[in-house]
């Protein structure tokens, strides 16, 4: 899939992020990048119906621009210099549920997934969920196959427990975070390896419990909307 021209073009790219040096070597960048992740892609498609069938996976809403917007951000660089992959929840909107993602950068890969920035409302029905159901998210996070792979779940957290639940809730760990993360960082030249997919399989497989736990509460408030 991904090969040594593709580290070698991103590093390139990294150097010399300018839309002329790119828009002059667009076509390395199709075959050396674009083409090894649409791989990447099409073939998640097909596992993630044996593992995963709610997880979506295409190039057309998976793979990531590599224009960045800079409108709002004080870095003007026009590129981003890695390619990523983002694999959504089938029926939720974008960027309202958990999902999967995939990045090759010029100085690493990292594989993993889980809720990034949950929107306050889907914040507060995780909460709720997690206060009603635990301890499964503690069983979800302590399990082997979640702590071989990721360590410990990951992600910002408040000082406090958030208002509306006791200080002293049993849930209380959990109740704090505004994130829920699990992910693996691998050198950049893992990508090339015969061990890379496998190890992405895995990697998905292992974060499919949180992942569902997640969105669970979020499929049936958004049932109920639609």
């Amino acid at each position: 899939m991904f090969t040594t021209e593709t580290l070698r073009f991103l590093r390139a790219l990294k150097r010399n992020n300018d839309r002329d040096w790119f828009k002059a070597r667009k076509d390395q960048y199709d075959q050396h990048v674009r083409a090894p992740m649409i791989t990447v892609i099409e073939r998640l498609a097909t596992d993630f119906k044996r593992f995963a069938p709610e997880i979506a996976a295409s190039p057309k809403t998976s793979l990531y621009r590599i224009y960045r917007d800079t409108r709002f951000s004080e870095d003007k660089t026009p590129l981003k210099v890695q390619v990523s992959a983002s694999f959504r929840w089938k029926g939720l909107p974008k960027g309202e549920g958990a999902g999967l993602y995939l990045e090759v950068h010029p100085q690493w890969v990292w594989m993993g997934g889980g809720f990034w920035a949950p929107p306050m409302p889907a914040l507060v029905k995780i909460r709720e969920h997690i206060a009603v159901t635990y301890p499964e998210i503690d069983r979800i996070a302590r399990a082997q196959s979640f702590r071989r792979r990721f360590g410990v779940l990951e992600g910002e957290k408040m000082m406090r427990v958030p208002r509306g639940f006791a200080k002293d809730h049993r849930a209380a760990e959990y109740l704090r975070f505004r994130q829920f993360l699990g992910g693996r960082e691998f050198s950049p030249e893992f990508a090339t390896t015969r061990e890379f997919y496998p190890a992405l399989l895995e990697t998905y497989k292992a974060l499919m419990p949180l992942i569902r736990f997640l969105n669970a509460p979020l499929i049936k408030s958004f049932a109920v909307q639609a």
